[in-house]
């Protein structure tokens, strides 16, 4: 009975936390249009960690800022953007695979398949790893559709 409670608060903190897309940005921004709130992507796969970036290794990409820890993820990262770039823009995989957008939390994430997720929280990536494949698909489905909608207001 408590699990189940836990997964009926856990849902609609998640669904509280998500919006319904109307049509999203290519890559989840700050208010200062930084990407993954100014980790660097390249480090979740050269050193297995959430690491935050420098502004001084900064790189122009897709719409967005990306920031890095040093020269070689940046030249990394500029030699092949879409290898290190989080899966769908780096919104909340679990949001993006039920049909709606979330902030993706850079120290909730996982690399399946060489492949970056981000999501909305240690949780919610618990019960996206539960579901894992699936979620996965419906996801790459979602993203498909989410990006040939109108950008959405993000506020």
């Amino acid at each position: 009975m408590k699990k189940i409670v836990f997964l009926l608060i856990l849902s609609v903190i998640s669904f509280s936390a998500c919006t319904k897309s109307e049509g999203v940005n290519q890559v989840n921004t700050t208010s200062e249009n930084v990407a993954i709130k100014g980790f660097d992507t390249v480090a979740y796969f050269t050193a297995q960690n959430a690491i935050e970036g420098n502004p001084r290794f900064e790189f122009v990409w897709n719409g967005a800022k990306w920031l890095f820890s040093n020269s070689e993820n940046l030249e990394k990262f500029k030699a092949n953007p879409e290898q290190f770039a989080p899966q769908f823009g780096g919104y909340c995989s679990y949001a993006v695979s039920k049909g709606y957008t979330a902030d993706g939390d850079p120290n909730a994430w996982k690399v399946v398949d060489g492949k970056l997720y981000l999501n909305y929280s240690p949780k919610v990536k618990e019960m996206w790893e539960a579901e894992q494949e699936q979620r996965i698909n419906d996801g790459e489905k979602n993203w498909q559709e989410f990006k040939t909608k109108k950008p959405q207001h993000k506020g």
